[in-house]
């Protein structure tokens, strides 16, 4: 690689995390009004949405496995996005209910990846670039802040309609800029024999792990999925919905920033538990609040949350994958904190919302952000005696 090569690379990518991240903003924040402002019922909306998670589990691991396979991350992101900016032309071309879900299904297939391979992109470049994975992922939290801020202050102004504009707009530039990334892989290695990946995640501590982070994720995706309703339900308006989805973005920031540079000295698994710790609190709070603009206040907890449990999960996938198999790794990852938890959270979330109160389903994630710090803590716990134990045996010989 040269030197060209090795400065530019990381400034396109995070102009691309940034871009990335916007049009994510505008799928999370405003797709909703969008689909409500073309006739279609709360319940249409919800099936629309649920289409993203069920698609999620075999895209991820689909495109993860492509991109390992054949040594390349930027192909696969030019190929997807592609894909992703055509089906959304087709959408927002579409009126038809039943039409739309299959719509929907295929952008899905072609966006839900994008988080994942970006991610691996991050990784490698930074393990190649002596940077660290923060100073990457840290650009979409600002882009999510940005387009949460401006574009809902745009789409206030000129109508739900601007959406095919934000969405199509973003999508094509992350596109351009996608073209020009480089690959962080090292030329000349061969291809990855899956045989070896195997072994690692059908191992007992790594599939108690990514059970522990699906109890955790369905937990953070019910306060995603139900945030905007909940804040209905008290009484919000529009700004407020925007200025909370702006709080929790901004506040990963900081957290960011200072686990790039101390997180490499505390363990991974305590690390998880306070983070689950403080999501239990936080969910419990959501459980009592009666006014929105606490809310805001609330999601600024987002920031020892989610930035923790985010960061910590790669870093400890990172340690117990190999390099040649990061995508697919990453890929693990998503299907488990996105896809399995966005269905049970949104079959779990929507029964306890609608037949109890998003109350009851705030104090339900609680209660789940608990069962993982406990879970954290074991795994924790039997992985030190593990590690004396075989301490113990070297010192014996």
């Amino acid at each position: 690689m040269t030197d060209t090569q090795e400065t530019g690379s990381p400034t396109l990518l995070r102009c691309f995390t940034f871009s990335f991240f916007m049009t994510v903003a505008v799928i999370t924040s405003y797709f909703p009004l969008y689909f409500q402002s073309k006739g279609f019922s709360t319940i249409q909306i919800g099936l629309l949405y649920s289409v993203g998670p069920m698609i999620g589990i075999a895209s991820n691991l689909f495109w993860g496995v492509m991109s390992d396979r054949f040594r390349t991350v930027k192909k696969v992101l030019v190929l997807i996005l592609i894909g992703q900016l055509t089906m959304a032309f087709l959408v927002f071309r579409s009126d038809a209910f039943g039409l739309l879900m299959l719509l929907m299904g295929a952008f899905f297939f072609f966006q839900t990846p994008m988080t994942s391979l970006s991610d691996s992109l991050s990784l490698l470049t930074a393990s190649r670039t002596g940077k660290s994975y923060a100073s990457f992922r840290v650009w979409g939290s600002i882009g999510f802040a940005f387009a949460a801020l401006v574009f809902g202050q745009l789409l206030r102004s000129y109508g739900a309609g601007l959406t095919v504009v934000l969405v199509l707009g973003t999508i094509f530039c992350s596109l351009a800029l996608s073209l020009f990334l480089k690959d962080a892989r090292e030329a000349g290695v061969k291809k990855p024999d899956f045989s070896g990946l195997m072994p690692i995640i059908s191992s007992r501590p790594f599939v108690a792990f990514m059970l522990t982070v699906l109890v955790l994720s369905v937990a953070h995706r019910m306060n995603d999925g139900f945030l905007a309703l909940f804040l209905q339900r008290l009484g919000a308006d529009a700004s407020i919905v925007g200025n909370s989805w702006m709080a929790s973005a901004l506040s990963e920031i900081p957290v960011f920033f200072l686990l790039s540079k101390y997180g490499h000295k505390l363990k991974e698994l305590p690390l998880l538990a306070v983070c689950a710790a403080m999501y239990a609190l936080r969910f419990l709070l959501m459980s009592q609040v009666e006014n929105p603009q606490w809310v805001i206040v609330i999601q600024l907890m987002h920031s020892v949350s989610f930035g923790i449990f985010l960061f910590t999960c790669i870093r400890y996938i990172q340690s117990v994958v190999p390099d040649q198999f990061r995508a697919s790794g990453q890929a693990l990852f998503a299907i488990t904190w996105s896809g399995l938890a966005g269905l049970l959270s949104g079959l779990l979330g929507g029964w306890l919302f609608n037949n109890w109160s998003p109350h009851a389903m705030y104090g339900a994630a609680s209660a789940l952000a608990l069962l993982g710090m406990l879970g954290f803590l074991v795994l924790h716990a039997k992985t030190r005696d593990s590690s004396l134990e075989a301490e113990m045996q070297r010192g014996e010989r």
